[in-house]
This record gives structure tokens, C-alpha cells and sequence, in this order.
């Protein structure tokens, strides 16, 4: 029995949980030859071929498809090397809470230029809206909407902004991000009841009898329209990797009508006179936290080597 339409939920070792065709997950291994081969790194969101024995009990993957895109960052603790977090995302919703915990811009800034890096679109959501007054949401939106982010503002007791953000997952493959404390297993389940709970099943499923660290999980929507998301506690440890420094401001929205505009072509946005960019934070143009932002992971970028706050 062979199936060319399978998708890897999780796993992160010899054997992996992957859903059928037919909606059923099933253990599988990676078959000889590709476990040999040291380049195939299989990821949470591959599309596979799977076949499976005479008695349909033992299962495996035969084959990976190409991928559409790639969600990646760098390897944890310290470690050298990119790690693919999922694989065939569409978009990454990063999520923050207003208070409880209090919101550090700085990692979301890192979390929308993993995304950028990736060439993925990206959603923030600042959720908790119900814990502080309005302007303090709207002051913590307003550089992000400036920049072109698509903000939205949730709260699960007070039920704000639930089924404007079930549109944006439905249909997609979304990699759900963030901070631990912020709510986004909580958001899940008041949209899709129960989708917290399979996460829970399948991290009990991949540790069982292994000593692994579960990475991400991709869970189906129950919703008409389809859709998955994928669960990523690995971007807890949030790090670039790949993304040349001279590169580094593309990936801020706001700064890419300005590129090129400098009076240096290779401008660093720094020191140099004349910078486009700088002139615009002057102005109110750019927000000053952002910029800010993009000036230390331009620093941590130049030096690998250099701690991730």
C-alpha cells in the first residue's frame, strides 16, 4: 500500500508521525536510503510517500517531495547550523500578550525577521487586550501596522478579534509563534476546541520510550475550509541563521522603500551621512524601537558568535 499524499505531524528521530490520506496518523521510519544519506533532514510539514507492509502495520517513508518553503532559524544552544523548524509554511502568526507577560518588542521584531529571512508572510497578534486600556494596545500596534503587519488585537475571556483570526488560519498552513505565557494554546482551543489537547497527545506520542526534545507539530483545523497549524516550541530559542548582515535590512518592511536611496549603496544605516533610513526614524517616519531592533541583530549578525537576548 503505497500513499503519495502524507504529511509529517512530528517527530524528531528514526521514527516519525505521519498523517494519511485518509486522515489517520501513523508511525513511519525513514526507509534505508534515506536514512543513510546525511543531507535528507526531514521536517514537520513535508509532504511524503509512504508505503507500508503486506499486513499494513509497519510503515515508511519512501520519499520526500520538493518544498515550497521552509521555516528556519539556528540551531539551539549555542550550536552551529540551521535547524528547519517546518516545512511548506504559508505564513507565521507571532504571538504576543500586552501584559502577563509584559511584551518584548525586541524578540517579536526577531520573530518577523525569521519570517522575512524566510520570505513568509507574517500576522502579529497581541492578545490579552482585555488587561490594559486601549491606547497601550494601540501604541504597541502602531509600528507594526506602519511597517504593513496585519495586527490583531485578541482577547479569549473577552472574546475580541477570535473570528477574524480563524479567517487568516483557515485555509493555510500557519506556524503559530511566540513566547511562552502569551496564550496561544488558549487562543487555539477557543477556535478550534481541542486542538491544545492533540498537541499534548502527539508530545506524549513522540516521548514515549525515547528521550527526545519535541520540536514542532502540525495539526489539522477542524474547519471546512482546511488548514493546519504548526505548534513551534523550538522557536522559543529564537536565532538567525543563513542571513548575510548586508541583508538584514530587507527585512524590515518599512525600511525597503528607503534601500538603495542612501548616499552609500552598501549603507549600514549606522553612522554613515546621509542614510535614508536613519533620516526617516528621525522624522517619526520609522519607529525608534524598530529601528533599534534592526541595529542590534545588525550587530549579532556581524558577530555569530555574539549571545542571543
Amino acid at each position: 500500500m503505497t500513499d503519495d499524499n502524507a504529511v509529517v505531524v512530528s517527530g524528531t528521530g528514526g521514527v516519525w508521525s505521519v498523517r494519511t490520506a485518509d486522515g489517520q496518523v501513523r508511525d513511519a521510519a525513514l526507509r534505508g536510503r534515506l536514512k543513510q544519506d546525511g543531507n535528507i533532514k526531514l521536517a514537520v510539514g513535508d509532504r511524503i510517500t509512504v508505503e507500508a507492509d503486506a499486513r499494513g502495520d509497519a510503515w515508511a517513508i519512501t520519499s520526500i517531495h520538493p518544498r515550497k518553503s521552509v521555516l528556519a532559524r539556528r540551531a539551539p544552544g549555542g550550536a552551529r547550523g540551521e535547524r528547519i523548524v517546518a516545512a511548506n509554511v504559508d505564513q507565521v502568526v507571532v504571538v504576543f500578550a500586552v501584559a502577563k507577560p509584559e511584551p518584548h518588542v525586541r524578540m517579536l521584531d526577531r520573530f518577523l525577521v525569521i519570517a522575512e529571512g524566510n520570505e513568509l508572510r507574517a500576522q502579529v497578534v497581541l492578545n490579552k487586550v482585555e488587561l490594559v486600556e486601549p491606547a497601550v494596545v494601540d501604541a504597541l500596534a502602531a509600528p507594526y501596522e506602519r511597517a504593513g503587519y496585519a495586527v490583531h488585537r485578541t482577547s479569549v475571556k473577552a472574546r475580541i478579534g477570535l473570528e477574524a483570526l480563524h479567517d487568516v488560519l483557515a485555509g493555510s498552513t500557519s506556524a503559530f509563534a511566540g513566547p511562552s505565557g502569551v496564550g496561544k494554546s488558549s487562543l487555539l482551543n477557543a477556535m478550534y476546541p481541542g486542538v491544545a489537547l492533540r498537541t499534548g497527545e502527539i508530545s506524549e506520542s513522540v516521548n514515549k520510550g525515547r528521550h527526545t526534545t519535541v520540536g514542532a507539530a502540525l495539526l489539522p483545523l477542524d474547519d471546512p475550509r482546511g488548514g493546519f497549524v504548526v505548534d513551534t516550541p523550538g522557536l522559543r530559542e529564537v536565532g538567525l541563521w543563513g542571513l548575510p548582515p548586508e541583508h538584514l535590512d530587507q527585512c524590515f518592511p518599512e525600511f525597503r522603500p528607503l534601500l538603495g536611496t542612501c548616499r552609500f549603496q552598501d549603507c549600514a544605516h549606522d553612522r554613515e551621512p546621509n542614510c535614508a533610513v536613519r533620516a526617516a526614524v528621525e522624522s517619526g517616519a520609522i519607529a525608534a524601537a524598530r529601528f533599534d531592533s534592526y541595529l542590534r541583530l545588525r550587530e549579532q549578525t556581524d558577530d555569530p558568535e555574539k549571545p542571543w537576548e
